[in-house]
């Protein structure tokens, strides 16, 4: 394992002595499929973490297809990794390109990159960890999600109207995020709301829906969500609504306003 928090080679380090680098042994069997056919399929599978970023997975080059790759003349540089080199799939009757990346000569301190290679998420059609499809991103084996019951009174305030009051709300503690608020449909102005076509994946979660509300002649876009079929790990929240505590007028629990995160869904 490879922890960079120290000058060298790469110069981003004499800028930011604070970045870390963190290259750590995966247990998990992970595969990548294009097209219908394995590309990559690994049960010795090294995880990336970057400050900053979200964590990435490597396969051993030994464990991809590289027989449908062929190298491009696409190179970039990272201030904490060193050049990278790409190379495009053939696979499944369609050309993508750059679809992978390696350091080949990664610098000194992450030396545990030579000979590994990762593949733009959005590119592949599918992955899997063991037998289980996962999606948007590799799962972060530090983060961590409680939804916990609480009988606690959890008011939400939108366009000066009250959409919601509960005393059954989930409250959904997740690594690193704000408090989220989950709360039972009969318990919200579900007269105020709109469904709307819009959704979004969670790969600890899973697939959410969405609803937008008219409140006084204004429209608040996808402002609340819900997980109708979450997966397994995550069971408590099914069918619970939850709000952006960003961009609601308030939300008061037991009567105390909460603090309004400053996230990358505030408007």
């Amino acid at each position: 394992m490879a922890d960079v928090r120290t000058t060298g080679p790469g110069p981003g380090y004499a800028k930011n002595p604070d970045h870390y680098v963190r290259v750590e042994p995966s247990p998990r069997r992970v595969r990548a499929t294009v097209g219908g056919e394995v590309i990559a399929d690994s049960t010795r599978m090294r995880l990336l973490h970057e400050a900053n970023h979200l964590p990435v997975y490597y396969f051993p080059l030994e464990d991809v297809r590289m027989d449908l790759m062929t190298r491009t003349g696409t190179s970039t540089h990272c201030p904490y990794k060193g050049d990278a080199s790409y190379w495009s799939l053939a696979a499944g009757g369609r050309t993508v390109d750059d679809i992978m990346w390696s350091y080949e000569t990664p610098f000194d301190e992450v030396p545990e990159l030579a000979g590994i290679g990762a593949f733009y998420w959005g590119k592949v059609d599918t992955w899997y960890e063991e037998d289980e499809e996962i999606f948007v991103h590799a799962r972060d084996p530090y983060k961590r999600i409680d939804a916990i019951p609480s009988s606690r009174e959890v008011r939400v305030i939108l366009g000066g109207e009250e959409v919601a009051r509960t005393t059954r709300a989930h409250f959904l503690f997740e690594t690193r995020l704000p408090v989220r608020y989950y709360i039972p449909k009969d318990d919200v102005r579900t007269d105020l709301l709109t469904p709307t076509e819009s959704a979004t994946r969670c790969p600890y979660k899973g697939e959410a829906v969405y609803w937008s509300a008219e409140i006084g002649g204004e429209t608040f876009e996808d402002i609340v969500w819900s997980y109708p079929d979450p997966i397994p790990e995550c069971p408590k929240i099914r069918d619970l609504m939850c709000f952006y505590n960003e961009n609601v007028d308030a939300i008061l629990v037991d009567g105390a306003e909460t603090e309004k995160p400053k996230t990358k869904w505030s408007r």
